[in-house]
């Protein structure tokens, strides 16, 4: 009889056609459903055009937790659209200022042996809890809503042993950018992080959580953890005791991969600009001056996150000059930190206090100086992420970035003048759900608010049998969606304008890029790029934005998970090169072509594509299933929905 991991358990458990072998496609049945207001927007057209009056989760719950700046009327219409389609349809609302979504998702709703998909990126952080969860475009959750299976290629499972415990100045933190510096951005494709050995009896669940958080930036499928005696003591901590269930590997249970981490050896670490995969040492890097050092976010959303800075700062002040930024994760943590005098200290200390959300991290605000040095607790750090283009921001520990904070320069916190913080979290929380508003009973006589801003999305034809235009842009490696499709404070309030956003498409690499993509006649365009194709956000304005313009085909080394599905769900076709050196002999505006291309993927794995330029021709994979082809022959997933339906 096999002996199961906890991941095999989960997928066992939700299992609803494929079997369970890597790279094989399989359906997941799904319990909860997570959505935030930078993808939420979409998510919830997507549900009305389904036509389907309540979702058919067990739960599902909606975050207002990204756009929270009110300089005008997009953001707050787009908030009051999102709670009436919560009202309408039967999912928990979370308003501005309660919190990032991944740690009160966890506070108040995770529960361990469940399977969760989430139109953010960062929903593996559940796994903390013994969860299956995963990220995906946001047409996927709207039809998990639906009642719909996950679909997803079977991931190998990739056990890490920890053993030991981690040093004094040494943290969660620190462990994933570990497994970063080892597996880099893309070592995690299509597998899953599964932790397990004697060291997690030392890692409390939010530590947990930090890791299963950045487990994305490995471009990992998710990070799943036990659900143990650690997660017992969680959720009675937040009055939901009878939530937890242990689940637990087998005793000598299969991995595909192993892994070992002695958490004893390990030291501060940091990843430099601009990749999450660029770690270092930070004993390598300290010595540098710093503009800011900041704290918060849904990597590192602990109430210890707060409270070990806090110790450090008192009876001190940060370095004149130095931005020491404080985002709470949740209106509850907030509270808790001022019950317990921690946020006094902070503010004592000259910290800028900002409201419970996702803030600086994805560019709405707390942006650096240009060219100044920023260490934050946030995921990620891709080119101009943080809202000012030409940023310099590192990412590192609540510790490292606090010691910074006090010295003015990069420093390995173990260099400072102070015994090491010990932090134990109070036995008894303030337990804050007021702020939640449960589905209402009368939802069938809601109707949906919608404020100028909230546009209809945009119907995409069958693709043709055949089509042909330019290369409008050739890229190189680990282009991230940030780039495709930039966030912040000027673009993101336009989630619910495709035509209106898709005016910043590329606009970090080519500014003239919608411009040109609206001068072209003909069949549409295509897009050459390297490996890793869509990595970060799973934002799908990345896909439709770009389909909207004209973009018919990708064609790359290789694609993030969650892009490549998206692409594929708004009918444009991912290809990859069966040759790698053919990449070279693409240049930009070259004239390509796919020539009866529908049979082809219906034929099998080979494409072929034709540079008319250079009259050369490139045998070309794909990896859809059939029910990904017949997709983009329909033009659109919500294309072939509708004609199913």
């Amino acid at each position: 009889m096999a002996r199961l991991n906890v991941t095999r358990k989960l997928i066992d458990a939700h299992l609803v056609a494929g079997h369970m072998e890597p790279g094989e496609e399989i359906a997941l049945a799904i319990d909860q459903t997570l959505t935030q207001d930078a993808t939420g927007t979409l998510v919830m057209q997507e549900f009305e055009a389904m036509q389907i009056d309540h979702v058919r989760t067990e739960l599902s719950a909606q975050y207002v937790d990204h756009n929270l700046f009110q300089e005008d009327f997009k953001n707050p219409d787009d908030h009051l659209f999102l709670q009436s389609a919560c009202r309408k349809y039967g999912v928990w609302f979370s308003p501005a200022g309660n919190g990032v979504s991944h740690p009160v998702h966890q506070e108040r709703f995770g529960i361990p042996g469940k399977t969760l998909v989430g139109s953010d990126s960062h929903t593996p952080a559940a796994g903390a809890l013994g969860m299956f969860a995963t990220g995906a475009g946001g047409l996927e959750v709207a039809l998990a809503m639906a009642g719909q299976p996950l679909y997803l290629k079977m991931p190998a499972v990739v056990g890490v042993e920890l053993t030991g415990e981690l040093p004094d100045w040494v943290s969660a933190k620190d462990v994933v950018l570990e497994m970063l510096r080892r597996f880099g951005v893309k070592g995690g494709k299509n597998k899953v992080f599964e932790y397990y050995g004697p060291g997690l009896e030392t890692l409390s669940a939010m530590d947990r959580h930090v890791i299963a958080n950045m487990g994305t930036e490995m471009g990992a499928t998710t990070t799943v953890f036990p659900a143990d005696a650690e997660v017992k003591r969680f959720l009675e901590r937040q009055e939901r005791g009878d939530d937890w269930r242990e689940l637990i590997a087998d005793a000598g249970a299969d991995y595909d991969e192993h892994v070992s981490l002695d958490l004893s050896t390990l030291e501060p670490l940091i990843a430099l600009p601009s990749s999450p995969g660029n770690v270092k040492p930070v004993r390598e890097v300290a010595g540098e001056a710093i503009y800011q050092a900041y704290v918060g976010s849904s990597a590192n959303p602990g109430f210890r996150d707060f409270a070990v800075p806090a110790l450090m700062v008192e009876g001190r002040q940060v370095t004149p000059g130095v931005s020491f930024d404080i985002n709470p994760t949740s209106r509850q943590i907030l509270e808790n930190l001022t019950n317990e005098s921690y946020l006094s200290r902070l503010i004592r200390a000259g910290a800028r206090l900002h409201q419970a959300g996702c803030n600086g991290c994805i560019g709405m605000g707390q942006a650096p100086a240009t060219g100044r040095n920023s260490l934050r607790t946030v995921p990620r750090n891709f080119p101009g992420r943080s809202g000012t283009p030409e940023d310099r921001v590192f990412l590192c520990s609540p510790e490292t970035a606090t010691a910074a904070a006090l010295t003015g320069r990069i420093t390995d916190p173990r260099d400072l003048d102070m015994a090491c913080p010990r932090f134990q979290e109070p036995e008894r929380l303030a337990i804050n759900r007021e702020m939640l508003l449960a589905p209402a009973g009368d939802s069938g006589l809601v109707e949906l608010v919608k404020g100028p801003n909230v546009k209809s999305l945009p119907e995409f034809e069958p693709i043709p049998a055949a089509f042909a235009g330019p290369v409008l842009l050739k890229l190189g490696d680990d282009v991230s969606t940030d780039e495709i499709m930039p966030a912040g404070a000027e673009v993101l309030p336009l989630r619910s304008n495709i035509p209106a956003i898709a005016e910043h498409v590329f606009r970090a690499i080519d500014r003239d890029f919608s411009q040109r993509a609206h001068a072209l006649d003909g069949d549409g365009f295509f897009i050459i790029a390297g490996h890793n194709y869509g990595q970060g956000s799973s934002r799908e304005h990345a896909a439709i934005a770009p389909r909207y313009l004209g973009l018919r085909a990708v064609c790359a080394l290789s694609y993030a998970r969650i892009h490549w599905q998206n692409l594929a769900n708004f009918g444009v076709v991912p290809l990859t090169f069966e040759d790698p050196n053919d990449l070279d002999t693409i240049e930009a505006d070259d004239e390509l072509a796919l020539d009866d291309v529908v049979a082809a993927l219906d034929r099998g794995e080979t494409v072929q594509l034709h540079n008319r330029t250079k009259d050369r021709r490139y045998t070309m994979r794909h990896a859809l299933s059939p029910r990904q082809v017949d997709m983009i022959r329909h033009g659109s997933l919500i294309n072939l929905v509708r004609q199913e339906a």
